[in-house]
Formats: structure tokens, C-alpha cells, sequence
């Protein structure tokens, strides 16, 4: 399956990033010392205007874990077509046992969509989509799954550029 990720290098990048973080989890590790906490974080970032990444972060303290993973996030930016707060059609996409189906909404229906779902649609700027994630709740895949799905998304501008047909065209068929 070939992926077509518009990947958007971090010195490209002109906006500020936010920062959400989806799950935090504490891993014991048992010695003849004692337990040695560390963290790991999975971070999304987004401009909210189209452009998302995910990543993770581990460390000893969860701050830094955080900030791993909020420069991770920031190596694996993805270019997401938006219009007028929506996506522009249908999309299923699986990650592992994760899969996730995205559909575009009308003004005024809001976010739909589970936690993880939901962060990273948050941070890429969609304001009206309803989802359903199908198959597995790993926060880790579900992020993954919606990031491919929205990278697999085409922009009409695009499409009826290629197609050498006018927008309008593009929308009714």
C-alpha cells in the first residue's frame, strides 16, 4: 500500500504550534534496588489550520516526556486539506487493529469523535467531522490511523486541477 503523506518539514513550518497530550503512561521497572518509574507521552501538534503530527516522548520525569515528544511530534508534521471547517470527503483508514472512519459534517455539528480521534482533529483545525473508531482502542494506533486517513484525503483544488474540470464540477459530480 503506498502512502501518499504530504510531509511538511519543521523549518518550513511558519505558524506556532499547540501541543496536546493524549495519554501519559507510567512504566515500573523492578530492580533488587527498588522501581524505577519512567514515563512515555504521546503528544499531538497542530497549527489548527491544517497541518498535524503526532509523537512520542519517553524520560524519567513527565515534563520532558512531554517535550520528547513534542519534538518527535514536530519531525512527522502531515499537510490536511480543510474546507470551511470540514474534510473534504470520506476516509477509512487502519493502523494495526486500529481502524477509523472520518465523515464530513455541516456547519454547527461540532467534533465527533473519541478522545484520541479527537485531539488530533482538534490540532489539525477540523471543527465540524463525525468519526467512529472501529476495531482497537490503543491510543498509539487510533492516533496513527486518523493521521493516515487524513493524509490520504484529497483537496479539490487538487482534484479538478488533475482532472483539468472546473471546483464546481469537482462537488456535484
Amino acid at each position: 500500500m503506498s502512502e501518499n503523506k504530504k510531509i511538511v518539514r519543521p523549518n518550513e513550518v511558519s505558524t506556532e504550534l499547540h501541543h496536546k497530550m493524549v495519554e501519559l503512561n507510567r512504566v515500573a521497572k523492578v530492580t533488587k534496588g527498588g522501581r524505577t518509574f519512567t514515563f512515555a507521552a504521546i503528544v499531538v501538534v497542530g497549527d489548527g489550520n491544517g497541518l498535524v503530527g503526532q509523537g512520542l516522548g519517553k524520560a524519567r520525569e513527565v515534563t520532558e516526556s512531554i517535550d520528547k515528544g513534542k519534538e518527535d511530534a514536530m519531525k512527522n508534521l502531515v499537510r490536511v486539506p480543510v474546507r470551511n471547517g470540514s474534510i473534504p470527503h470520506e476516509q477509512y483508514a487502519k493502523y494495526g487493529a486500529a481502524k477509523v472512519l472520518l465523515r464530513p459534517a455541516s456547519k454547527g455539528t461540532g467534533v465527533i469523535a473519541g478522545g484520541a480521534m479527537r485531539a488530533v482533529l482538534e490540532s489539525a483545525g477540523v471543527t465540524d467531522v463525525v468519526c467512529k473508531s472501529l476495531g482497537s482502542s490503543n491510543a498509539h494506533n487510533v492516533i496513527k490511523a486518523t493521521i493516515r486517513a487524513l493524509s490520504l484525503m484529497r483537496d479539490p483544488i487538487a482534484v479538478s486541477k488533475q482532472r483539468g474540470i472546473k471546483l464546481d464540477r469537482v462537488f456535484n459530480g
